[in-house]
């Protein structure tokens, strides 16, 4: 599973890889997920144009596990995110949930905050890119929702706008340190 962080989980890939049943490699992946070994990240669909409906991101509790320093990273704002929005889902603040974008077209988003099926906020993981992300852009103006866009290292923090939306580029260090 490592290998398969941040990309669409593809089980009947999966299952022709590991020279199994696709009912198999489906009870797995629920054991791994009752477990808490992994977790699993749907799409978001709603006001998306030729939104991807059925993908899923499938990304492991312990980071460490992946080689990749990029899906590392993404997996390691994914598990932050994941563990922010079930704190607040639990604490009874709303009914929040994680989600990726992904068009037809191949532009993506990699989390999707949304309360009451509502987004809330778009969140792009980079490793050093300090450009704000087109796919980024083009799905915040879509949704009309605040975004930010992590980065790994020592970024400085950097507010774009354009008209009344608000994009953040900033270190992830220091916006995940804030989330409850």
């Amino acid at each position: 599973m490592p290998s398969r962080v941040g990309s669409p989980l593809s089980e009947s890939s999966l299952a022709r890889d590991l020279q199994v049943a696709y009912n198999t490699v489906r009870n797995w992946v629920d054991v791994l997920e009752r477990f808490y070994m992994i977790f699993s990240v749907p799409t978001w669909t709603a006001r998306i144009t030729r939104a991807i409906r059925k993908e899923t991101k499938v990304y492991t509790m312990n980071y460490a596990l992946v080689d990749d320093p990029g899906r590392q990273f993404e997996n390691m704002v994914a598990l932050e995110l994941f563990r922010a929005v079930a704190n607040w889902h639990d604490l009874g603040y709303g009914n929040f949930s994680l989600h990726f974008i992904k068009d037809k077209e191949q532009r993506k988003v990699d989390f999707l905050i949304a309360d009451k099926n509502k987004p809330l906020l778009l969140v792009e993981a980079k490793l050093s890119e300090t450009q704000a992300s087109a796919s980024l852009i083009r799905f915040q103006e879509r949704l009309g929702v605040p975004a930010v866009q992590l980065v790994d290292g020592e970024a400085k923090l950097k507010l774009l706008r354009k008209g009344s939306q608000r994009l953040l580029i900033a270190p992830a260090w220091l916006w995940l340190a804030r989330l409850p």
